[in-house]
């Protein structure tokens, strides 16, 4: 990274051992993210950097611990970055944890506020003791924010409760640093044991235990990228686990060296996890799913997916632009402060945000629209109203769309309405459907082009093969330009793919371009799209079973003829 200059201060800092957890962003304490937001400088682990780094502030210094030498000095210091390597490879007293707690305490001088994350737990999943008695010795102070130790969160995760009413024994090995005495005391116990291994050492783990004593036909189950969406479950026992992972094809790998959790006990039995699996059985649980709408308009839908277990990749393919003369717009928004219109009308968040952009300029706010009745065409529009301090005064009460917006419309009464005219803001490309419907009612509709779309510039290679590919399990089309856009810009998509529609006129358009629509919102909303590709995976996984195959991605699918268009 590139040398930061940090502010001046105390000669000594402070810093925060923080757990940043086993993997999913979600279980970062509160206390965790308060920290984080006020670090000047954020010395993290590889692994757990994309983690931590979005709760960090803008202009904080990041410092990752990844084996080899620092170009130049540390950010803030004359000093030269020492050579680390990840602390999670590392035992107790080695020069690599020294150098890890030399390098934050040089990030601690100054009067920095330092932030040391680690994965899991500091006191349980890494030798973060040893830099915490550098900061004592150097008379830093310190404080420990603990995080959710991979031993408990994965299991937890993998649907295997460590405990159960009866309070059986839970036992905790390191198998990477364990001695001979540990597996002869966790041998001889009946309870349920956690191992920390690799999966290329799974067996070996498996065999001391038999040799210290348990039975090979305890059950054991074994999980690899715990509590994030790659993670994998396999259930066997200590005798069979090696013949598993084999059948699987998980070992030789190159990614043997992976850290894995396994669970040992009657608490791994398969018919209990088959009924506590909750994570890996989400309905669309690990699927890579394309979201090809601006950053903006994705965040919420993103999050949707997320919930369902997906992984969601935005890719825009629409770039919202000014219109080419924008003195139409001035005039119209001069004209809601001057008494001009009845009604604004907005069809979508774009059209919010193209007029409160104008507001902003001339200095107005909300209160402008005292007076003005407010119609919204859906529900994202209404909130993004209701963020500008807007609340709408219709809504459709059925079909969110200009069609449903229409149905509610009130046509026009010169009695009860002294002013017959409606302001619409909208974009370049929009139907006239609204238009018609409002003349159709008697309203007079300045129509106006507030915002222009254009095709937005294409994404990059490795994204673009993942499409053409089968790289992604499924896409979400939003609108007929999504389609057009997104084949234009990165080409179509593969035949494994699911296509889902919000509607019958983007999945016309889909048709059109040789795909094979597959899922179709029962109304056209994006929220109910996703609610349909879920219920869409949830089938796809009873199916599976009921058949006695394996649950896999549809990007898992062996590639075929091209999938012909439904006629």
């Amino acid at each position: 990274m590139s040398p930061t200059t940090l502010p001046a201060g105390p000669e000594h800092g402070h810093v925060t051992f923080l757990g940043a957890g086993p993997g999913d962003p979600g279980l970062l304490t509160l206390r965790a993210v308060e920290a984080l937001a006020n670090a000047d400088v954020l010395v993290a682990e590889h692994e757990v950097l994309d983690v931590v780094r979005t709760h960090a502030r803008p202009g904080v210094a990041v410092v990752h611990t990844e084996a080899g030498p620092f170009p130049g000095p540390l950010p803030g210091t004359g000093t030269p970055h020492p050579t680390i390597v990840d602390g999670t490879s590392t035992t107790a007293g080695s020069p690599a944890v020294r150098d890890a707690a030399h390098l934050v305490m040089e990030a601690a001088r100054g009067g920095r506020r330092v932030v040391r994350a680690v994965s899991g737990d500091p006191g349980l999943d890494t030798y973060a003791a040893e830099e915490m008695l550098a900061c004592v010795a150097a008379g830093v102070p310190f404080e420990v924010v603990p995080g959710i130790s991979a031993a408990v969160g994965v299991p937890a995760y993998a649907g295997v409760p460590l405990r159960d009413a009866q309070g059986a024994d839970v036992r905790f090995i390191d198998a990477r640093t364990a001695s001979d005495r540990c597996w002869t005391e966790v041998g001889v116990s009946d309870g349920t044991v956690v191992v920390s291994t690799t999966l290329d050492s799974v067996a070996a783990a498996a065999g001391e235990l038999v040799a210290a004593g348990r039975k090979p036909d305890t059950p054991m189950t074994v999980t690899v990228a715990g509590t994030t969406t790659r993670q994998r479950t396999w259930c066997a026992t200590l005798g069979t686990i090696a013949q598993t992972l084999k059948q699987a094809k998980v070992l030789p790998s190159p990614e043997g060296g992976r850290p894995v959790i396994a669970v040992v006990g009657e608490r791994s039995a398969p018919a209990q996890r088959d009924q506590l699996a909750w994570f890996e059985s989400k309905p669309l649980f690990g699927w890579k799913v394309l979201v090809p709408r601006t950053k903006e308009q994705a965040a919420s839908l993103s999050d949707q997916l997320r919930s369902y277990g997906a992984v969601p990749h935005e890719v825009p393919t629409i770039a919202v632009e000014p219109p080419r003369t924008p003195q139409q717009m001035e005039r119209a928004v001069k004209g809601l402060v001057t008494g001009r219109y009845e009604w604004i009308a907005f069809t979508s968040v774009n059209a919010v945000k193209a007029v409160r952009e104008k507001f902003e300029e001339y200095g107005l706010d909300a209160r402008a629209f005292a007076g003005i009745k407010v119609a919204a065409v859906g529900e994202q529009t209404a909130k993004a109203l209701i963020a500008f301090g807007v609340k709408p005064d219709l809504v459709p009460s059925g079909e969110q769309s200009a069609a449903g917006l229409l149905e509610d419309w009130p046509p026009y009464d010169p009695v009860f309405d002294p002013i017959d005219r409606v302001f619409l803001p909208r974009a370049d490309i929009a139907t006239e459907t609204l238009v018609a419907g409002l003349i159709e009612l008697g309203w007079e509709v300045d129509d106006v082009t507030a915002y222009r779309t254009v095709r937005a510039s294409p994404p990059p290679a490795e994204t673009r093969e993942a499409i053409k590919g089968g790289g992604f399990d499924a896409v979400l089309f939003t609108s007929s330009s999504t389609v057009r856009n997104l084949v234009g810009i990165a080409g179509k998509p593969h035949n494994v793919t699911v296509i889902a529609c919000i509607g019958p006129a983007t999945a016309k358009t889909a048709e059109e371009h040789g795909l094979r629509v597959d899922v179709m919102a029962p109304e056209p909303s994006v929220h109910k799209l996703a609610e349909a590709l879920a219920e869409f995976g949830l089938r796809r996984r009873a199916a599976a079973r009921e058949a006695g195959d394996a649950v896999s991605r549809p990007s898992e699918r062996r590639p075929g003829a091209r999938r012909r268009r439904a006629t």
